[in-house]
């Protein structure tokens, strides 16, 4: 698979058959993904989408993050444990604050079900990606997420 940029539309070469999308229909259409295949990830778009998220903007461009990629499946299956403990809390939120007023009863169960399902099978992802903000020797420790993290 490859990737060619044109213009503001990403082409991805799949080979005989090509498909293309443009920058607002991408924007317009993206969605949580909360049922993640097994398949592996090719390198080539781990290192595509790592290459967009260190050009995220930050303050002064600093470019204050790190990136880690988990392949190993042991760590990943931790790392999903840790997610899944973690998922009570949102969840509790989440019930606690009640079902949002643009949302119908049934869409409000739909997205707490698949938000389970996520909460249930993250450390089965065939890679994890994290963005985590870097430290400077004598900088003060940051609580928000790294920057790049809304281009991942």
């Amino acid at each position: 698979m490859q990737l060619k940029e044109e213009g503001s539309s990403v082409t991805y070469d799949r080979g005989p058959s090509n498909s293309e999308i443009g920058l607002f229909e991408a924007m317009y259409s993206a969605r949580a993904m909360r049922r993640l295949k097994p398949d592996p990830v090719p390198e080539e778009i781990i290192t595509k989408i790592l290459d967009a998220a260190i050009r995220a903007p930050s303050a002064g461009n600093s470019q204050h993050w790190s990136f880690v990629v988990v392949r190993d499946p042991e760590v990943r299956r931790k790392l999903g444990l840790i997610y899944r403990r973690a998922s009570d809390i949102a969840k509790a939120i989440y019930q606690a604050r009640g079902r949002p007023a643009h949302l119908t009863e049934e869409q409000y169960q739909r997205m707490m079900v698949a938000g389970a399902h996520l909460w249930e099978h993250m450390g089965d992802a065939p890679v994890l990606l994290f963005a985590l903000p870097a430290r400077s020797a004598g900088a003060p420790a940051r609580r928000a997420p790294a920057g790049g993290a809304s281009n991942l």
